[in-house]
């Protein structure tokens, strides 16, 4: 998995946030159209797209997109 998919993927689920607006040192909490329901949809989308299980402790746990991939990859492992 390489990081410039999985933005695009995390992208899909903000409605305002486009892939371009996303790098890996983005701290996505920041974003102004962050909400727990963007987080839910992050973990569906995890589940769907790579078959991980993410918690709300993993969310809480990264502060950037690059943590974020980080923490699905380890899980995928």
């Amino acid at each position: 998995m390489e990081i410039n998919e999985f933005i695009d993927n995390l992208a899909a689920q903000f409605d305002e946030t486009s892939a371009d607006q996303l790098k890996p040192e983005t701290e996505f909490r920041k974003l102004d159209e962050w909400s727990s329901l963007i987080a839910l949809s992050i973990i569906a989308m995890a589940d769907e797209e790579y078959g991980v299980t993410l918690k709300g402790d993993d969310i809480k746990g990264a502060t950037t997109v690059q943590d974020l991939f980080d923490v699905v990859n380890a899980k995928k492992a």
